[in-house]
């Protein structure tokens, strides 16, 4: 009995390492853009770091994910949204998954999906642009269901198409879609796509929520066009309720929520600013919020130490001031320090080190310290227009721009 008991132990903590070494999800394993993996390399060459492989792509700011050393693609080819599962080492094809689309961008800046997939236990889940969600089985890329939600619960497409990242809550997939009818947020069956429940009439906005235990209670929090809901995975009943959103009809809310122990930080721009909530003995209580310190437009914060790391301010091309990259101390609501030069970026924390992809395609890394802006190692690893957020896995970070998908090899060498 001991040495099975010991057996079990050694495979749990296998298969955790195992886990830890995927980026299965938007903002990766934890959905707050951390990674847990394997060490890095510390020392770049000057000419950057090894190219595993590169590889021509179709449209989207979809975002790549992996999982079980295969990597999911989710673009648009043609007039078909289009799932490629490829091995995440090699780029060679596994399987492949296309379906008709329709979708036209109202701007014109790009026609592909916009939501990065999702893949819990051997099941992988996309959101269109279009509204179409798809479940299909991981080894194989067969369609197990789908369901478009958008014809299904009366959505509008909003300004770029729907863009909500599907979230995996124990056997239940939830999406702010701003449906009609109650259908803001909807819950459906990780199985079978049957609807769970939905609820709230907040229409859609480009954030993607996240699961959290605070204060011992379970909750799914999404930022909705309208502000801050958090919700019983289980029922839909929203527990707590907070408006945050710009006067500016022609806005958008889109960084993720990010949970600080039994804190909320939710950030926007347009006038709207951060702000930082406390969920405690079953009430919300606004601890401090304003426009001066940390605006999120699209990307969500780093945190690290209790320190936040993010890009302050709008980052439309040509907008004045442009936006910068910032350090902020949470709890004393004080800026640090700031620095130009990066505008539009995604951050990933990998130890005590951030990994910046601008979107002009160059790849910085620097300390996350609150000493100071201190970079360390820089790359040009892809051309313009790099909008969708990278994945770091297994020591391979894998990121794409308009038209390229390249894998780096950013692993620690003995």
């Amino acid at each position: 009995m001991h040495a099975l008991l010991v057996l079990l132990l050694v495979t749990l903590c296998f298969q955790s390492a195992l886990d830890a070494s995927d980026w299965p999800q938007f903002l990766g394993p934890t959905r707050n853009g951390v990674y847990d993996g394997p060490g890095l390399l510390e020392h770049w060459p000057s000419s950057g770091p090894p190219v595993t492989w590169q590889k021509a792509i179709g449209h989207g700011f979809s975002g790549p994910v992996v999982a079980d050393h295969k990597l999911i693609l989710f673009h648009r080819l043609g007039d078909e949204e289009t799932i490629d599962c490829l091995d995440a080492h090699t780029s060679k094809s596994i399987w492949k998954f296309a379906y008709p689309t329709t979708y036209q961008d109202d701007f014109g800046f790009d026609d592909g999906p916009r939501a990065t997939p999702c893949v819990s236990g051997n099941r992988l889940y996309t959101f269109g642009a279009q509204g179409m969600l798809h479940c299909l089985d991981l080894t194989s890329g067969k369609k197990l269901w789908g369901i478009d939600l958008k014809t299904e619960f009366q959505a509008e497409n909003g300004f770029f198409g729907m863009a909500c990242s599907p979230l995996v809550e124990g056997n239940t997939v939830l999406l702010n879609i701003g449906g009609a009818k109650g259908a803001g947020i909807v819950a459906l069956d990780a199985a079978t796509g049957k609807l769970l429940w939905k609820t709230s009439d907040d229409e859609a906005s480009y954030s993607s929520p996240i699961a959290a235990t605070i204060g011992g209670q379970r909750l799914v929090l999404f930022l909705t066009r309208n502000g801050f809901i958090a919700a019983d995975p289980l029922n839909g009943r929203i527990c707590f309720q907070y408006p945050w959103h710009s006067r500016n009809r022609t806005s958008v809310n889109a960084a993720t929520p990010l949970v600080l122990g039994d804190t909320v930080f939710i950030s926007a721009c347009y006038g709207t600013g951060a702000l930082l909530l406390r969920i405690h003995d079953q009430e919300l209580e606004k601890i401090w919020s304003g426009d001066d310190l940390l605006s999120n437009h699209y990307a969500t914060c780093i945190e690290k130490d209790g320190f936040l790391y993010g890009i302050h301010g709008r980052t439309d091309p040509g907008y004045n001031p442009g936006p910068k990259l910032r350090c902020v101390d949470i709890k004393s609501r004080k800026l640090v320090w700031e620095t130009d030069g990066i505008g539009a970026a995604t951050l990933t924390l990998a130890g005590n080190r951030l990994l910046i992809l601008k979107e002009s395609g160059e790849l910085v890394e620097a300390p996350a310290l609150p000493e100071g802006f201190r970079p360390t190692n820089h790359a040009q690893i892809l051309h313009s227009q790099v909008r969708a957020f990278p994945a770091l896995a297994d020591g391979f970070f894998y990121a794409r721009s308009k038209d390229q998908l390249i894998c780096v090899d950013l692993n620690k060498k003995e």
